[in-house]
């Protein structure tokens, strides 16, 4: 027995096919153009509306209305209908145009385009193109910075790491160490004047340097406790010092698994003599240039726009006193940190990047 009515044939000539195609892949493009012409190819390959539905996550209905409109006025009917009210200036080509260039191109006299230079260069008004640009959320002002990693054991180490993150071991503590080095004693050259009403906090631009120190942390990934001490330098022996640390105020019944960077002080023959004195520790090194793996850098990151950053300390041992107090009040509401994502994620976006910028033609 039939289901459903008969479908219409759907053939596409071969400029319709190729506009399908490069509305469907260009990231300019609508996300709702793009879906429209990737259902219209499928239906094309001679696929009915439920399994086009279904391979593309979409409702049947939506399926057949755009089957529809499409046999009816072809390419057209896939565009968004025309809304009341006055109508357009600006219309899709001028859109595309502004688009392209602006992802596209660069300016004969800077690195990247501003509104004032490509209102000039296309004829439009500043405001129209930072209409487009929010629209399309296109900000050529700002640039962002990255570094991937060149271990060579990046895989394992990523699956290493994350499985402590998600699958703790049992009678074990997972403990991200780092060091926070060169932490300055800033003082401001005047006295701040405090916030009030329609009024921000303000503060002299110069300061003046009263020394550094250097904090070394051991984030607990279960309860978000954090182990720390500051020392005036950043050596091997002030890392050794805080191992013993940790190892006095970790229960002798656990083992302890400790998450480290590869800077040098992390793998001195000293630190390797105290490891093999002390078989319950076991360390897992992070990939190079990956600190983001390691969760005691989000604490960090808490330290410094909680307490440091907009800290006067007139020495360091004011410092070192403001960071104990943050220290202590972590501690007794200590939050950890969850980690959501599983190393195959990682891998997989970390992929995704890698084929996006070898196929960026730079």
């Amino acid at each position: 027995m039939a289901r459903g009515r008969q479908l219409k044939d759907l053939v596409l000539s071969d400029d319709e096919r190729e506009r399908l195609t490069s509305w469907s892949r260009r990231r300019k493009t609508s996300q709702g153009l793009s879906l429209r012409s990737r259902l219209i190819l499928s239906c094309a390959e001679g696929g009915s509306n439920l399994e086009v539905a279904e391979a593309h996550r979409v409702s049947r209905v939506t399926v057949g209305k755009w089957r529809a409109r499409f046999l009816e006025r072809r390419l057209n009917g896939l565009l968004d209908e025309p809304r009341p009210g006055a109508p357009r200036k600006v219309t899709d080509d001028i859109v595309e145009r502004v688009v392209t260039k602006t992802l596209e191109t660069t300016p004969r006299n800077a690195t990247h385009w501003s509104t004032r230079g490509m209102a000039k260069a296309v004829g439009l008004s500043q405001s129209t193109i930072g209409r487009i640009w929010r629209a399309f959320s296109l900000q050529p002002h700002r640039s962002e910075t990255f570094k991937l990693s060149n271990d060579p054991l990046f895989v394992e180490k990523v699956r290493d790491i994350v499985g402590l993150y998600l699958n703790p071991p049992d009678k074990a503590l997972v403990l991200c160490v780092d060091e926070k080095s060169q932490i300055q004693a800033l003082d401001r050259t005047q006295p701040l004047l405090p916030m009030r009403p329609g009024m921000a906090e303000r503060r002299t631009h110069d300061y003046m340097r009263h020394g550094t120190t250097t904090l070394f942390a051991a984030l607990d990934v279960k309860t978000g406790h954090v182990i720390g001490e500051c020392h005036g330098r950043h050596r091997a022996r002030e890392f050794l010092k805080f191992l013993t640390t940790i190892e006095g105020s970790v229960p002798v019944d656990l083992q302890v698994h400790l998450i480290l960077d590869n800077y040098g002080t992390h793998k001195t023959a000293g630190v390797k003599k105290w490891l093999a004195r002390h078989p319950r520790f076991h360390v897992h090194f992070t990939p190079t240039y990956s600190s983001w793996i390691n969760l005691v850098e989000r604490w960090f990151a808490d330290l410094t726009q909680k307490q440091i950053r907009r800290g006067s300390h007139r020495s360091t041992s004011q410092l070192v006193t403001a960071i104990r107090a943050y220290l202590t009040a972590n501690n007794e509401e200590p939050k950890p940190f969850k980690w959501t994502k599983t190393a195959d994620q990682i891998l997989d976006s970390v992929g995704r990047f890698c084929q996006r910028t070898s196929n960026s033609g730079h």
